[in-house]
């Protein structure tokens, strides 16, 4: 088996042959539409775009624990890693100028790069909005045309007229560079993304279904902008609930991912995107090993990291203070979490309350009003 950890050579030599035909200049290629035909042949679990020798050697890397912990508990222990590299990987296949100092420092702390578009900003933190979707929903995830264009709204967000967020789109649109075009009747294309999304969900291996979503998303092209950065989150939802290693598109050249969306577009030649997923995943793999060693986690805060933060909102929003907010706490405690967690779970609620502020809102859903009442009260006499 050909390993895939290794560059140079990260296409395959017939891989390489794809590449050189849609690397050749755009009045050499045939004009394409988009092929009903493909999709129709696939098969779930019977059709593989993904070896079965690859799929082994990506779930050896990619799984992260022998034993069963909610959905999403690997993503939120590598919450922060996986918002900056993914954010910043998926923009930078964009064009994005962003640096990866640059991106961290928006994300974590607000601070935009100086001379850059505003357009820029908005891209990167749309990223951030869909990728906490992806964690925070991990346990009700599903493969469906809901999900997809609940992605797209939050990755389009300001970036296309608000009609088109999360809509697939009314007119048709055509590809830069490509010979390719896509569907322009809307009724065809919402019909379509409903048999991809179908069709996928069907799909058992989770990287059989990654690779699946990012291929068929992007061919598509259903929405009026912003496909390949929703192909690519939804790239991630057979992954982050399963607590599989995320994919963050890490060390990938622009280049090389354009030639491969173009075989997809003009050929329907899956084979350049399969080694292109392969070299990025095990990289990305490797790069979140050392994320862990590095810092470290508090496995009691990740685990129950809903359930505190929606008992520390209950608590602001209801103006809980004083004796009432002890028995809510534990109250809330005794309902909801294993009796052997129970003490962990209430300190973690407390710890989380006396460092509240408007930095910490993000996701709560409580307003920085609501929050400077309840500070009023006496950070409710904790």
């Amino acid at each position: 088996m050909r390993s895939y950890e290794q560059k140079p050579s990260i296409f395959r030599q017939e891989s390489l042959k794809v590449i050189e035909q849609v690397r050749r200049p755009i009045y050499e290629r045939q004009p394409i539409s988009y092929s009903k035909e493909w999709l129709d042949a696939y098969e779930p679990n019977s059709t593989y775009y993904v070896p079965a020798s690859l799929r082994d050697q990506l779930l050896q890397a990619g799984k992260r624990n022998d034993h069963q912990d909610p959905a999403g508990t690997y993503a939120h222990k590598i919450f922060n890693r996986l918002l900056i590299d993914l954010s910043y990987n998926s923009s930078r296949l964009e064009g994005n100028t962003y640096s990866l100092l640059d991106t961290e420092r928006l994300l974590l702390q607000g601070a935009s790069a100086e001379g850059k578009l505003d357009e820029e900003k908005v891209m990167i933190l749309n990223h951030k909005e869909a990728i906490r979707y992806l964690v925070d929903h991990a346990a009700h995830l599903e493969v469906n045309k809901e999900t997809i264009c609940t992605l797209h709204y939050l990755l389009a967000a300001d970036l296309v007229e608000p009609r088109y967020a999360g809509k697939v789109r009314d007119h048709g649109v055509r590809i830069g560079g490509s010979t390719y075009l896509p569907f322009e009747d809307s009724q065809r294309l919402q019909i379509q993304l409903e048999r991809v999304a179908k069709k996928g969900a069907l799909i058992r291996d989770p990287f059989e279904q990654s690779l699946f979503l990012l291929a068929h998303v992007s061919y598509l092209q259903a929405f009026v902008d912003v496909n390949k950065r929703t192909a690519r989150l939804c790239a991630n939802i057979p992954l982050i609930p399963k607590n599989l290693a995320p994919l963050s598109f890490n060390d990938l050249e622009r280049e090389d991912y354009m030639s491969a969306m173009l075989a997809i577009y003009e050929l329907q030649e899956i084979r350049p995107l399969v080694d292109l997923y392969a070299y990025s995943y095990l990289r990305t793999c490797a790069a979140y090993d050392a994320t862990i060693q590095a810092v470290g986690f508090d496995e009691m805060r990740i685990r129950y990291r809903q359930q505190r933060r929606a008992v520390v909102r209950e608590v602001i929003l209801q103006k809980i203070f004083g004796v009432r907010l002890k028995e809510y706490i534990h109250a809330e405690a005794k309902k909801q979490i294993p009796q052997e967690h129970q003490i962990a779970f209430e300190e973690d609620v407390f710890e989380d309350l006396e460092l509240m502020d408007v930095s910490r809102l993000a996701g709560l859903g409580v307003t920085p009003e609501q929050l400077d009442v309840w500070l009023k009260l006496g950070r409710g006499g904790i």
